[in-house]
């Protein structure tokens, strides 16, 4: 069990021994968790680097490719739609 203490500003120094445990270096961003009676530091790890082709793949469209003017009616028809639903 390690001991630390809260700064003013709520800046909280994490040990040494366990900042080594945890392969945790200065600049290591980390999520906090609020579990009710504590809280849980978790290191927030990247998004891996993805190409557009590996990412692009997932959206399954196998239709003709849409130009520009043809996104934008769809853009504006789905507004339209949305505004009409509303009323």
């Amino acid at each position: 069990m390690e001991i630390t203490r809260l700064c003013s500003d709520g800046q909280v120094i994490i040990p040494k021994a366990l900042r080594a445990a945890q392969h945790w270096e200065a600049g290591q961003e980390l999520i906090a968790i609020n579990l009710g009676d504590g809280i849980l530091l978790k290191p927030k790890k990247p998004f891996p680097e993805t190409t557009l082709a590996e990412v692009a793949g997932c959206l399954q469209y196998q239709g003709k490719a849409k130009n520009l003017d043809e996104l934008e009616d769809a853009i504006r028809q789905g507004i339209l739609e949305q505004w009409h639903d509303r009323g």
